[in-house]
């Protein structure tokens, strides 16, 4: 009887260890088992790439495994968001966008092929004030100089923007609302893009953000007017912010979020967060950021879903004030 009871409890005590040696059923334990795979749905060398890269450089050492920037770009990021939405929820793959298909695109497109209050909120990488970016040759030098500039010259300016529905394009919406100015958008496939154009004199205006500009403004070849935030860049510190520039209300901040596809499971979405947290309190991390002017992020997935929130329905307002329609 004595050797039966030891047999059973031996066999309990295996089967006990068997299971715990198993990943748990939100995969968590199971991750990272391959590579991982970063979407960026706007191009290589823009500050949402960047940004993704200073990432998973430190992220692929925690892991142990490479991690790949995959750029998906096109429709105001939303071909990257369709993909990172079909994609497996086992981690593997995830979605580092601007907000662009994470927390505006619902309210701008008739229909999308994917939904973005689907994807899973992990954290927010970082986020970087806008600019008032103007080509070199453009005879201003100040926010209230532009504003005149354009009304005399109505329907001749041209902005550029990374696309319907980007952050620079939705504020140089708000921006024609404020002034009662009239311009001419022409969407590109990414920041650099547009800097390119500007550069070249096909392109006017530019609300990008600081770290787009900072270089080409170093070194004199381009103007920044004003600062969209109620503070100072401290990479620009002789731009004036647009409150002390006559435009308190206009108010434009960039962000840089990581989401999950769909359906991926709390355990894993919290370690994932877990882990991009740790690596942006690194200093290395922080310095790196800070150097291109933007303030590193690392909410939790909670505070990261309610933050997106509030920016739907912040730009929501927007749209929807501009009858901003794309289709």
């Amino acid at each position: 009887m004595k050797r039966r009871i030891g047999l059973s409890l031996a066999f309990s005590l295996l089967a006990a260890l068997a299971l715990a040696a198993q990943p748990d059923q939100a995969g968590a334990q199971a991750f990272p088992s391959k590579p991982v795979k970063f979407i960026v749905p706007f191009p290589a060398g823009g500050i949402n790439d960047v940004l993704a890269r200073i990432a998973a450089e430190k992220l692929q050492v925690k892991w142990g495994q490479p991690i790949i920037i995959e750029q998906k770009t096109g429709a105001g990021g939303n071909i990257g968001a369709d993909l990172a939405a079909q994609a497996e929820p086992d981690g593997h793959t995830l979605f580092v966008s601007a907000p662009g298909p994470l927390a505006i695109n619902q309210n701008l497109y008739k229909k999308l092929s994917y939904k973005p209050e689907d994807f899973v909120p992990i954290t927010v990488l970082g986020s970087v004030p806008n600019v008032t970016i103007v080509k070199k040759e453009l005879p201003v030098n100040s926010l209230k100089e532009l504003v005149e500039y354009i009304k005399g010259n109505p329907g001749k300016v041209v902005y550029g923007s990374q696309g319907n529905g980007a952050t620079p394009h939705l504020t140089a919406n708000m921006f024609m609302a404020m002034t009662g100015t009239n311009m001419v958008h022409v969407p590109y496939r990414g920041e650099t893009l547009v800097l390119q154009d500007i550069l070249g004199g096909h392109v006017d205006l530019f609300f990008g953000n600081v770290s787009a500009g900072l270089a080409l403004w170093r070194d004199g070849k381009i103007k920044v007017l004003a600062v969209l935030d109620k503070k100072r860049s401290a990479q620009m510190a002789d731009v004036p912010t647009t409150a002390e520039a006559g435009m308190p209300d206009l108010v434009s901040v960039g962000w840089f979020a990581v989401a999950g596809p769909p359906k991926m499971a709390p355990a894993l979405r919290d370690q994932i967060a877990r882990d991009f947290i740790e690596v942006l309190k690194m200093p290395d991390v922080v310095a790196k950021y800070r150097a291109l002017s933007v303030d590193t992020g690392g909410g939790t997935p909670a505070e990261t879903a309610a933050f997106i929130k509030e920016e739907a329905r912040i730009w929501g307002d927007v749209i929807k004030k501009n009858n901003i329609v794309v289709e």
